[in-house]
């Protein structure tokens, strides 16, 4: 059964955002609404302005890659981005997924113009997950350096990279270099006394 306070907020999304909703989850008393990549925008902005939900803020939001979700069986769009949306005056949060149309390149629209706070959590899931938004005033990356080649939370990006850098003091600068270090999978090692577990 759901809470009161989750079922009114879900019939006030589900009358603002009509056909626009794919789908709404309840899971540990939060709501989850998916919306397609076409309608995102409308959608999002209609959840702010609309009287009866009222999403002033944008608490975060971010890449996900469902490549490897549940051991790799599953077979949906792979990139989403997850919207975390807070209402101050109604004391509400809420979830919003969106899936990008391509797995190859994924595209879905910035909402910089709907939260400003979006601008700098959209060029995080640019430059980690490979994300590009759409209107965004100025995509580039955030974290890792400009050079830097792929994008490091992809599930297929490699574990141990293929450079790195440390500074030379012959030529004063820092330099890239091949790595060094022997790739390796670490085991912690598990001790325990004869008797564990027992009663």
């Amino acid at each position: 059964m759901m809470n009161p306070n989750l079922e009114s907020l879900s019939v006030s999304l589900l009358t603002a955002l009509g056909k626009k909703i794919v789908r709404q989850s309840t899971v540990l008393d939060e709501l989850t609404v998916e919306v397609s990549a076409a309608d995102a925008a409308d959608a999002l902005t209609i959840m702010r302005d609309n009287p009866a939900l009222r999403f002033e803020q944008l608490i975060d939001l971010c890449g996900m890659d469902y490549s490897a979700w549940r051991d790799g069986d599953y077979s949906g769009p792979r990139f989403a981005v997850v919207y975390h949306l807070l209402s101050v005056s109604k004391n509400r949060r809420v979830r919003v997924r969106v899936y990008a149309a391509s797995d190859d390149f994924p595209v879905l629209p910035s909402v910089v113009d709907i939260w400003p706070a979006a601008t700098w959590f959209e060029r995080e899931a640019f430059d980690l997950f490979g994300i590009v938004f759409d209107g965004h005033p100025d995509l580039r990356r955030i974290l890792t350096d400009y050079g830097f080649v792929g994008h490091p939370f992809r599930k297929d990006f490699p574990l141990s990279g293929h450079v790195e850098m440390r500074y030379d003091p012959d030529q004063r600068r820092v330099i890239y270099q091949p790595v060094t270090v022997e790739p390796r999978e670490i085991t912690p090692r598990i001790v325990r006394e004869s008797n564990y577990g027992e009663v």
